[in-house]
């Protein structure tokens, strides 16, 4: 799968649906039909959407841990915790269940923000804190994930 782009904002409705944009929805076209994974983040009050291809390929990662390490079983508890299978309904929707709406805190406003592979799925107001840049220089964290890559000959990275 290529890398999705983009942020969107959309009105969740009391049921806990959700219209996809158009233009994610366009991205998202040829994983329609196989449906998707629907999950907590590990590190964000948000959720992370996982084209099933993209799921397979980190289920294929996580089912290389031994078992019998008691680490890697509480990982996989808790990394698969709440996780649910979603489609995209005719009218372009998607269905949020409850416990992942109340895990995520999303009220009203939901943005859409690309992530590489996948799609994370924020409150509005939370989504917006995370970015504002109060709690993190991301000059220095640019730098610390980034500085000592140098894959292309290009100069820029």
């Amino acid at each position: 799968m290529n890398s999705i782009v983009g942020t969107y904002e959309c009105k969740v409705d009391a049921k806990g649906r959700v219209l996809l944009p158009a233009p994610l929805k366009k991205q998202l076209a040829l994983s329609l039909q196989d449906g998707f994974v629907l999950k907590r983040s590990v590190f964000q009050p948000c959720l992370e959407l996982y084209p099933m291809e993209e799921w397979n390929l980190m289920m294929q990662k996580i089912n290389k841990l031994n078992r019998f390490v008691k680490k890697n079983n509480d990982f996989i508890r808790r990394f698969t915790a709440g996780v649910k299978m979603v489609e995209i309904d005719s009218l372009g929707r998607l269905l949020v269940p409850k416990d992942l709406v109340v895990f995520a805190n999303i009220a009203k406003d939901v943005v859409f923000s690309s992530a590489v592979n996948i799609v994370e799925i924020w409150d509005k107001d939370l989504y917006e804190k995370s970015i504002s840049g109060e709690d993190v220089d991301f000059a220095d964290l640019a730098e610390d994930v980034m500085g000592n890559l140098n894959d292309d000959d290009n100069g820029i990275s």
